[in-house]
């Protein structure tokens, strides 16, 4: 007995060793399955019997980061007797690791080992054009913040937060290129045309276009002219749209607007019209004064619109045409009448011609239509020396009138007519009264100039 008693104390203390190498936090490294951080534990503390607590069976639990809850069959001041049970947690942040209750066996050793570690969830991956800032790193509760770069939107959790169970909370967001690129048009403007035209040669520098993330402009589309273009008078409308490369695009406009100076638009003159270059009224557009046929000009000719505006020289008269009868021959009588008049000469044996007499009425009852025709009558009637030979008012002599039937074989015998053009060409005979109509249908289809239709066609037929 004497030899027990003295073995007793170091069967204490062996049992103490071993009691103390039970309860810990942890020791060395500990490596999580789902993560590639390694985390230092710190040492569990040296747990000691409390001599001063009898019995004690067991060592005093101590669990550090933690605390355990006992119960014992002799009350709650017999923490460590056998039979006692504990459970066992850990404070806020901290995981239990091993068993939840542990009790005191008759080997005085407790049924199991179990130590708090602290909660740790992995380490966050990177954000491709982002990055993020954590509150506490990659313990509980940290709470980690994402941005991304500049012209990136966030899309996804904005946070994430370490939870109790390790995890983080939420998903890994991704920083997106939702922002459009940065386009700015040239400055409208306004140019004037150029002289004797109606547009205008406009040039500008392209676009300046940036993109906010990467940097990155895929094409730039331009919907309108090329720089350098002729844009007529008007304003214009050019839009430019750019695209970065994730298909982002962004528009912008801007506007030309032309000028055409302009002089007061022309009257033709009274018996004329007027031919002009360009719109006609323009900077630079000449304008001719031309006189209907048996009319002659009086006063400038042309006329040029100025930057001022303004029309140089003044508006000239179409006068009537002057006949001078009196010269030498035939050829110088119709000289006068060439490129302006045709002519259509009448023969008749005698003024009581009943032939002579219908023509001569038809005739004056279209009137209008002979002067819009730019057609002179001319009679030679009656046999010598008593012939009379007219135009208008205006008296031939015997021998203009022998030299005109010889140029144009007309005989005395009987009524006949022919038909001139502006050329002094003989174009259609008749040996009968031909009516305005017809005539007028002959001069239309065949005797018309280029000018004189389209004057036709665009003022139409006054003596209607």
């Amino acid at each position: 007995p004497r030899m027990a008693q003295e073995a007793a104390p170091v069967l204490l203390v062996v049992l103490a060793r071993l009691v103390s190498s039970t309860w810990h936090e942890g020791s060395g490294y500990y490596l999580e399955s789902h993560t590639n951080e390694v985390y230092a534990e710190e040492p569990p503390p040296e747990p000691a019997l409390d001599y001063r607590r009898v019995p004690q069976w067991c060592a005093t639990l101590n669990i550090h980061r933690g605390e355990a809850t006992c119960y014992s069959p002799r009350g709650s001041s017999y923490r460590s007797s056998l039979g006692t049970r504990c459970e066992l947690s850990c404070t806020r942040g901290y995981r239990l690791v091993g068993p939840s209750a542990v009790q005191c066996l008759p080997n005085r050793h407790w049924s199991g080992m179990a130590y708090c570690r602290q909660i740790r969830c992995h380490v966050l991956p990177t954000v491709l054009r982002g990055s993020y800032v954590c509150s506490a790193g990659v313990q509980m509760d940290s709470r980690c913040d994402y941005t991304c770069l500049p012209g990136y939107q966030l899309e996804g959790d904005r946070s994430r937060i370490c939870m109790e169970d390790g995890r983080w909370s939420g998903s890994e967001p991704i920083c997106v290129d939702l922002e459009p690129p940065k386009i700015r048009c040239p400055d409208s403007r306004e140019r004037i045309a150029e002289p004797g035209k109606l547009t205008a040669t406009v040039y500008w520098d392209p676009p300046r276009v940036r993109d906010s993330a990467d940097g990155v402009i895929k094409r730039v589309m331009l919907r309108g002219p090329e720089p350098g273009s002729e844009f007529p008078e008007g304003e214009h409308v050019i839009r430019y749209t750019a695209h970065d490369q994730a298909y982002n695009r962004a528009s912008c406009k801007f506007s030309i607007r032309v000028q055409v100076r302009r002089c007061p638009v022309l009257k033709p003159p009274q018996n004329g019209y007027i031919s002009c270059t360009s719109d006609g009224n323009n900077y630079g557009a000449t304008c001719e004064y031309l006189c209907d046929g048996g009319y002659e000009r009086q006063g400038t000719s042309l006329r040029v619109c100025q930057s001022t505006q303004q029309w140089t020289g003044s508006q000239p008269l179409c006068a009537p045409m002057q006949i001078n009868t009196d010269v030498n021959s035939a050829a110088s009588l119709l000289d006068q009448f060439h490129e302006k008049r045709r002519l259509f000469v009448i023969s008749a044996p005698d003024p009581s011609n009943r032939y002579y007499k219908m023509q001569i009425s038809m005739l004056q009852q279209a009137a209008c239509g002979l002067d819009l025709r730019h057609v002179t009558t001319v009679e030679l009637v009656g046999q010598p020396p008593h012939e009379v030979g007219r135009i208008r008012e205006h008296r031939l002599s015997l021998g203009i009138i022998e030299e005109l039937r010889r140029f144009l074989h007309l005989t005395r015998s009987h009524f006949n007519a022919v038909l001139l053009d502006k050329a002094g060409t003989d174009r259609e005979r008749y040996i009968s009264p031909v009516s305005p109509d017809e005539l007028f249908v002959f001069i239309d289809t065949y005797l018309l100039s280029e000018r004189e239709a389209a004057r036709r066609e665009h003022s139409g037929d006054p003596c209607e």
